[in-house]
């Protein structure tokens, strides 16, 4: 099929890196993946922080950008089988899809939409209004949080399906990343002056003064209270927070180290190289990051919030604390220290990903709901749904 990819919140080609955009790349590469021509027929970024009036000029300019797609290919072959939008909430509602898809008779399909009923009337009421009618032209919701469901399934119209599909990745660089581990750990050693003989724990994550550094203080925190020297902190990342995250560290002296911002490309490799990978996920539906360090074979301490109980198997592929909870979440790392369990939880981790978290798997899952939308825009998905 011919499939029309829309980002209202974040262009894929967006130069600046997040979550946000690599999960929207993430599904391209999987509907690729099975076979699928993707095209992108619009970047426009409908986000927007709270600006009713501005939110009205969004409206205005997505309609006409609407009717343009549709103008263009007026008289001609249907220029695509089926619309689909990626991300749509109440700060990034998708005035094209609805209006293209009822225009040229094609499904409407949304992945990863949210609903905040305390929106209703408020600051950000145009695009929360929005968000709902473009539900309700669904055809299929792809969730990927499954808190999420809830809330988007009350706003569908009875036919339309709903697929619970977990995050994923291409785990096969991070698979392969272990097989340079040693050389990657001794080049780490050997940069940052890490201990070869004792536990690294890893952490990826943006430096922003919002839930980042909350969750970097809380980590700290944690940190701070497990006995010295039985670690070592090696932390990815950088940004506008980055001097409130040292201070945060600061106590803890030599056993954290800052690695600075990593490409993509680089990361697999990084993860490899440690033992553990901690996180505590202050506000955040759930992190590719832990789906990428399972990947690589570690095991995760991490913060129960949103839906990273999804991808994390409390227990099994590692701990999960309370959100916030900083005792709890320093108890998670003690019981990680231990060498035989982190062996045993890294190699399930590993298992794990492969088996739910694989782009591989995504990609089957995809293309089955997509084409069984695309043959009947009716009442199908029973197989698929769940």
């Amino acid at each position: 099929m011919r499939v029309a990819f829309y980002a209202p919140m974040k262009a894929l080609d967006d130069p600046t890196p997040s979550g946000d955009r690599t999960v929207g790349r993430m599904l391209v590469a999987a509907l690729r993946k099975a076979g699928h021509e993707v095209v992108i027929p619009t970047r426009l970024r409908s986000y927007d922080r709270g600006d009713q009036a501005r939110q009205r000029r969004l409206r205005g300019l997505g309609r006409r950008v609407a009717d343009r797609l549709v103008a263009r290919h007026a008289g001609q072959a249907r220029p695509f089988d089926l619309w689909f939008t990626y991300h749509l909430y109440h700060k990034a509602p998708d005035w094209i899809g609805p209006r293209v898809a009822a225009h040229l008779g094609i499904p409407y399909v949304v992945a990863e939409a949210s609903v905040a009923g305390k929106q209703r009337g408020g600051r950000w009421n145009t695009g929360y209004e929005a968000s709902l009618a473009a539900l309700a032209r669904a055809e299929l919701v792809i969730g990927l949080n499954p808190a999420d469901r809830p809330g988007v399934a009350a706003h569908l119209k009875p036919q339309a399906g709903y697929l619970d599909l977990p995050p994923f990745v291409d785990a096969r660089p991070f698979v392969a990343a272990t097989g340079a581990r040693a050389a990657t750990r001794a080049m780490l050693a050997a940069r940052h002056g890490l201990a070869p003989a004792l536990p690294w724990l890893i952490t990826v994550a943006m430096m922003r003064d919002d839930q980042k550094l909350a969750s970097y203080r809380v980590l700290a925190a944690a940190l701070a209270g497990i006995e010295a020297p039985g670690f070592q902190l090696l932390v990815i990342g950088a940004g506008s927070a980055e001097a409130a995250v040292r201070a945060a560290f600061a106590p803890l002296g030599s056993r954290v180290v800052f690695h600075g911002a990593a490409e993509p490309a680089e990361l697999p490799e990084l993860y490899a190289a440690a033992d553990l990978y901690v996180w505590p996920a202050i506000k955040e539906s759930w992190s590719m990051a832990f789906i990428e360090a399972q990947a690589a074979g570690l095991p995760v301490v991490a913060g129960r919030s949103g839906g990273v109980a999804g991808v994390v198997a409390d227990g099994v592929t590692g701990f999960l604390a309370a959100e916030g909870d900083v005792a709890g979440f320093a108890d998670g790392v003690r019981r990680l220290l231990d060498p035989a369990t982190r062996s045993a939880m890294g190699q399930t981790a590993r298992e794990w990903a492969l088996a739910h978290h694989d782009m591989d798997v995504a990609a089957a899952r995809l293309d089955a709901a997509l084409c069984a939308v695309a043959a009947d825009c009716g009442g199908r998905l029973q197989a698929v749904a769940g």
